[in-house]
């Protein structure tokens, strides 16, 4: 099997090889793949160098499977160009999510809705992929009716631009600003560009997304992004109303078994997710779970994970996993 890896010089891409690496995902030929600008880079990988090529000669090479992480605009452009060539492509970007066309997915949650006719699989917003995974049990249980979600989100969801910064800044030295203000000892309640209704892009992915991946729009979602001066992952404060009671020891149970999760729930010894602990790991951690007493049938949880891992690479690679034990290892 033939893989690419768009967008291998960046944060995400490089995520993506340690994601490979620690999984042991299989090919037979990797081709590590950025823009023009980057083509001919030298990227060493399980010992071996790469040598970093462009997109047309990617294409040309007609990989199996293209795992994009370079941006909406290069996957707007050139995911059709090898989904063309033969390749499934699997894209981190905004690009593809809401389009009614293709599949937004989360493996734990909806790989069953994946055909061997999907081309372009669309991997949802980071903040979108940690809630919905926990989500997910006490929805199946008693149905998910609204969440209110605030996001305390690292830097690294931005890029390296936004990590020097921060360094910078720390350090008191002058450098490039990637945000509109100072984010070291700050707190910016600004994610994305604003829209006309008041709330953010990124607020708006996490409502929409939701919606799509549970593939039922009954449920209610508003959200709050926040950047924070951390790197590790990030954090949410997720208050969730169900359609039915439920018993709190039940709903750790279920939590505690959803595959891709891990529950940190003891308070009495100061044990709960924190994003220094979620770092270079491939699991949602959730903890802080509570009974919200302002109204019936509402919980309240702390939910953490990489943004770099989960939120993004792990989750794509899970989906490229998926894609090639169900369609191509059995065509083979």
């Amino acid at each position: 099997m033939k893989l690419a890896i768009v967008g291998a010089t960046g944060l995400v891409g490089g995520e993506m090889l340690k994601v490979i690496e620690a999984r042991n995902f299989e090919f037979s030929e990797l081709m590590l793949v950025a823009s023009a600008r980057s083509a001919g880079k030298k990227i060493t990988f399980k010992g071996k160098e790469y040598t970093v090529i462009a997109m047309e000669e990617a294409v040309a090479k007609k990989p199996d499977i293209a795992i994009f992480s370079a941006g909406g605009g290069a996957s707007l452009e050139w995911a059709p160009k090898f989904a063309q060539a033969g390749a499934t492509v699997i894209d981190n970007s905004s690009a593809w999510r809401m389009n009614p066309d293709h599949k937004l997915v989360v493996p734990e949650i909806n790989a069953r809705v994946l055909t061997e006719n999907d081309k372009i699989i669309a991997n949802p917003n980071c903040s979108t992929i940690q809630m919905v995974v926990p989500l997910a049990p006490l929805h199946k249980k008693y149905g998910v009716k609204r969440v209110v979600v605030s996001t305390y989100q690292s830097v690294t969801g931005t890029g390296k631009a936004a990590v020097d910064q921060m360094m910078t800044e720390r350090e008191g030295r002058d450098g490039e600003k990637v945000y509109p203000y100072q984010i070291d000892m700050n707190a910016l309640p600004h994610i994305d560009v604003f829209l006309e209704n008041g709330y953010t892009r990124e607020e708006m992915k996490m409502t929409n997304e939701t919606k799509k991946i549970f593939g039922d729009d009954s449920i209610h979602v508003t959200a709050t992004a926040v950047r924070l001066p951390i790197m590790g992952g990030h954090s949410e404060s997720v208050n969730v109303e169900l359609s039915k009671p439920f018993d709190l020891d039940e709903v750790r149970s279920l939590i505690a078994n959803m595959d891709g999760v891990v529950l940190v729930d003891d308070v009495q010894n100061n044990k709960y997710p924190m994003p220094l602990d979620a770092h270079g790991k491939d699991d949602v951690f959730v903890g802080r779970l509570r009974r919200d007493e302002s109204q019936p049938n509402t919980l309240n949880m702390w939910v953490v994970a990489d943004n770099l891992r989960k939120g993004a690479a792990t989750n794509a690679i899970q989906i490229a996993e998926y894609v090639a034990q169900k369609f191509m290892v059995a065509n083979s």
